[in-house]
């Protein structure tokens, strides 16, 4: 339901004062659009081959902890729209490839599992593809390009933090580097890109937090996604965290936190999340993260209570 108090900013037909996924796919598609996540059987390149055990943090689902693995792509389709039709039964649909790296195979590999999405076959008006950027080079990339002539792409790409004493902590295996040279190549393309970045990182101070999403306010992007670090059960970070627990974000310190983020970023970026999603049982902490309206809601409230919005002190640096 619309609030009859709209928000002072542009990008918002609510009371929300930042750029919402939600009011991205109102304006672009016309109402509710769902993403369907999907596990196309791919790896990570630190993972198996490399036997370099992946990221600390990550689910060994490779966060792909609400699809239908082990089935085929066509059956999960169906499955995932059964779902979205019962919450939202006129919503348009995204194919969302989300376990794991996405784009981690030979380009035959990868033509032969994404050439059907954009033709015919299915009815969807996009597709996303969550991949680490180690694992698109030119090749992968051009022929992303093309078929974006046929349906809109966005890939989403894990960065997690640009300090690279927390991206050896948590076992990236990829340089800060290599992401900016990837999105220079991605800039000259015609598909959507949007970051991952992880708050409550261990060792990281509100200020690198701060520092992280200033460089995201400079890349040439469509849009973010903020989470809280999820401790899980049987990752190597929740193995450690159980052993010896360190202090982790609260509620209050993590909104915050973001409303801070939110003000340095510029108002047209899309924040596709501000929450995560993991499974209860295998959640370690924090607990909070569970009731995610309740964190959107102090969310607004705070923007509320500072009387700001996205984009604050990002117009501030600009003129």
């Amino acid at each position: 339901m619309k609030s009859d108090h709209l928000s002072p900013f542009p990008y918002s037909n609510t009371n929300k004062r930042y750029h919402t996924l939600t009011y991205y796919y109102e304006q672009t598609y016309g109402g509710k659009v769902a993403k369907l996540a999907l596990d196309a059987g791919f790896s990570c390149p630190h993972i198996f081959n490399h036997h370099q055990g992946g990221c600390t943090f990550c689910s060994i689902r490779g966060s792909g902890d609400f699809t239908f693995s082990n089935i085929e792509l066509d059956k999960q389709m169906k499955a995932q729209e059964a779902l979205m039709q019962r919450k939202w039964p006129d919503a348009k649909t995204i194919a969302y490839f989300q376990a794991y790296s996405n784009t981690y195979a030979p380009l035959e590999t990868l033509k032969q599992i994404y050439d059907p999405f954009f033709d015919d076959t299915y009815d969807h008006v996009e597709v996303a593809i969550g991949t680490r950027s180690d694992c698109l080079d030119d090749e992968i990339i051009a022929y992303f390009n093309e078929k974006s002539k046929l349906k809109p792409i966005t890939i989403e790409l894990g960065v997690q933090s640009i300090h690279p004493n927390t991206s050896r902590l948590i076992n990236r295996q990829h340089s800060l580097e290599n992401v900016e040279e990837v999105l220079e190549k991605l800039k000259h393309t015609n598909i959507k890109v949007v970051l991952h970045m992880i708050n409550g990182l261990p060792k990281e101070t509100h200020e690198m937090m701060i520092q992280s999403i200033q460089w995201v306010a400079k890349q040439p992007i469509h849009g973010v996604k903020i989470h809280m670090l999820h401790v899980l059960e049987g990752t190597v970070m929740g193995i450690a965290y159980k052993h010896k627990p360190w202090p982790l974000l609260s509620l209050d310190e993590y909104v915050s936190l973001v409303v801070d983020q939110l003000e340095y970023l510029p108002p047209t970026m899309v924040i596709h999340r501000l929450t995560g999603d993991a499974l209860e049982s295998d959640l370690l902490a924090p607990i909070w993260t569970i009731k995610k309206v309740n964190v959107l809601n102090h969310i607004d409230m705070e923007f509320a209570r500072r009387k700001s919005m996205q984009g604050l002190k990002y117009e501030k640096q600009e003129h």
